[in-house]
């Protein structure tokens, strides 16, 4: 058991490292806090997402009518397919009501196309809220501890040299204290860094959902019937002729 050891102690070394010690300290803390929320916050948000674009699909896909399907996407207001839908339409009608007036300038797939990709666009902006932050914070934070190291390295040696006792016990203890800095930014990056890949991932698998049903939709706009459901009718057809062949035979 050793004596007179030299005691850790992280609040001391930052306190005693002055103001400077003490504003990384607090940068870390508060970059620490930021990114925490956003990891919460984003991940409780793409959540909800996915389990409301479920719910909608399945709703809009059992509807009778296009019209049914976007009255009761109402329920879904909140939710990105539902604002595409309801977006869709609206430009379809505006383009219905230009070309009755006479003022048509474009064809409706295209009008109808183009108000669909800003309308994507637009939520897809909205998805990526926050991961500005938690990729600064991952990138940055580590080289704020390292920081913190180095000027809690140079203050502890501004102390030994002071003290006139440069002993391996009273080097080590101050210099092992200003690597704390380092592990500080590294715990605060390493999560923030982690939480933007997987929320980066959910995004794009997300947007790939919007990407499909705008594509379903403005088929179905555009030509009054999804192509899964021609090719289902077709089926559907195919096996009633040879049901009724086979059964003429």
């Amino acid at each position: 058991m050793m004596q007179n050891g030299y005691e850790f102690n992280s609040w001391e070394f930052i306190t005693a490292g002055g103001p400077v010690s003490m504003l990384v300290a607090l940068i870390l803390l508060t970059m620490s806090v930021a990114s925490w929320y956003l990891i919460v916050s984003r991940s409780v948000t793409a959540w909800r997402m996915r389990s409301a674009y479920q719910s909608f699909l399945q709703a809009f896909s059992q509807a009778p009518s296009l019209a049914v399907a976007i009255k009761q996407s109402q329920a879904y207001a909140n939710t990105g397919l539902a604002r595409l839908a309801e977006k869709a339409i609206l430009a379809a009608e505006h383009h219905k009501l230009s070309v009755a007036k006479g003022t048509e300038m474009v064809a409706q797939d295209e009008f109808v196309a183009r108000a669909m990709n800003r309308s994507i666009a637009e939520e897809n902006a909205n998805m990526e809220g926050g991961l500005t932050v938690l990729a600064s914070v991952g990138s940055v934070s580590p080289f704020v501890g390292l920081f913190g190291t180095v000027w809690g390295i140079y203050h502890a040696l501004a102390s030994i040299s002071l003290s006139g006792q440069a002993t391996l016990d009273k080097v080590a203890g101050p210099v092992g204290e200003a690597l704390i800095m380092t592990a500080l930014g590294l715990a605060v990056a390493i999560p923030a860094v982690l939480a933007y890949n997987a929320i980066v991932r959910s995004n794009r698998t997300l947007s790939a959902e919007l990407e499909k049903f705008g594509y379903e939709l403005h088929t179905l706009i555009t030509t009054g019937a999804v192509m899964g459901a021609r090719r289902a009718y077709k089926q559907d057809v195919a096996g009633q002729a040879m049901h009724v062949a086979g059964a003429a035979a």
